[in-house]
């Protein structure tokens, strides 16, 4: 007798945990006889790409060749040293003949930012020899064998576009018109946002009438600046997530990247940290269902105050980036001040991303910080009402 349960529960080949840093998905990976990295799963990048290593890291890489690595940015492109036929091991596995790009320059500056030790970002190569579910409710990367697989109960699925070794899905957006159109997105597990959108084009999503300038990301070749607004749904598959907040990068930054393609832009991993998913690049299918963060309602940096770590492991931050005409800039923040406390809690005991969210979330009463600067302490209030 058949048991009808089981046969769509796929076998796993393999599982391993994974370490949720915001929406980031950090692995542990060993490449050839290295000491174990963390890298973040990065679906908008091809390779590995090793950005930083710390004390006590180690890795041995036969370097060929130096190339520019291209990515989203207005800067030039980025150098980089590039191996090739490299083993990366993955909890049981050894993916073979992989290549290692390590860069010259950390333009990154990943574990400052994310207040966790980073090394880097691992691309689609992790992606391609199996099936690969990402189960965020569970924290854990499952392999599965091709062979064998079948679609999970409760998993809805849609093609998986493959072009130049990146994945694209088809997504629905409702604009504020509510006109809805099909967009052709790239997923891009390592860009830590909802969704961007390219407005070059003549059929470009349009931009919301309300939104605010700020700084979207950071690309391999520079910052990445647009708008930022709030679109009436996104919908993937049968699943729509309401008033999503998305952004619009300025052209410059992304011109050529995306001026010659089809895309219409990116899914990032706060969409994609909503869903569990699979994704099977031979059979060009792309599996999903909600999970717990699905309902979350959607938030933007209100208070337009970047962050970062002042030294690896020291809880220590201070301001990086102040978006132009933010609540924080009207306040008086500067770029270099040091956070002393926020809402009356110490910095220093809270998480950095306990930080962002704070300042991510929306209130009639103003935010109260202390700020370290000249040698001297500020206090100052910034107003968190959102602006869209």
């Amino acid at each position: 007798m058949v048991d009808l349960h089981s046969v769509n529960k796929p076998k796993i080949l393999t599982s391993m945990p994974f370490e949720q840093v915001g929406s980031y998905v950090i692995v542990r990976v060993r490449i050839n006889d290295s000491s174990p990295l963390n890298l973040i799963l990065d679906s908008g990048v091809r390779n590995t790409i090793i950005t930083e290593l710390q004390e006590g890291d180690r890795i041995s890489l036969n370097y060929s060749d130096v190339k520019d690595l291209m990515g989203l940015g207005g800067e030039a492109h980025l150098p980089a040293f590039y191996s090739n036929y490299n083993i990366l091991k993955i909890g049981k596995l050894k993916l073979d003949t992989k290549t290692v790009f390590v860069l010259k320059e950390d333009v990154f500056n990943l574990s400052k930012h994310t207040g966790t030790k980073v090394n880097g970002l691992i691309g689609v190569d992790l992606l391609k020899d199996y099936i690969v579910e990402v189960n965020y409710s569970k924290k854990r990367i499952n392999f599965y064998d091709r062979a064998s697989f079948v679609q999970p109960n409760g998993y809805e699925s849609i093609p998986l576009v493959i072009d130049a070794q990146k994945m694209f899905i088809n997504l629905s957006v409702q604009e504020s018109d509510s006109a809805k159109r099909n967009v052709k997105m790239l997923i891009d597990t390592g860009a830590e946002l909802n969704a961007w959108f390219q407005t070059f084009q003549t059929a470009s999503v349009h931009t919301p009438q309300k939104y605010i300038r700020g700084t979207i990301g950071q690309g391999l070749n520079g910052e990445i600046k647009g708008k930022v607004g709030c679109m009436p749904q996104i919908c993937l598959g049968s699943y729509c997530l309401q008033s999503p907040i998305v952004s619009f990068p300025d052209s410059a930054c992304i011109a050529d990247i995306v001026g010659n393609s089809e895309r219409d832009g990116t899914v990032g991993s706060q969409i994609l940290s909503r869903f569990n998913y699979i994704i099977d690049y031979h059979q060009k299918v792309f599996y999903f269902r909600p999970n717990s963060s699905f309902h979350k309602k959607f938030s933007y940096n209100i208070a337009g105050i970047e962050i970062t770590q002042i030294l690896p492991n020291v809880p220590l931050t201070e301001v990086w980036k102040v978006w132009e005409e933010s609540p924080a800039e009207k306040a008086g923040v500067q770029i270099g001040d040091q956070l002393i406390e926020v809402n009356g809690k110490k910095s220093f005991e809270l998480k950095i991303n306990e930080i962002k969210s704070i300042f991510q979330t929306p209130s009639k009463t103003p935010l109260k910080i202390t700020l370290y600067r000249d040698g001297k302490e500020i206090s100052l209030e910034i107003k968190m009402d959102s602006q869209i």
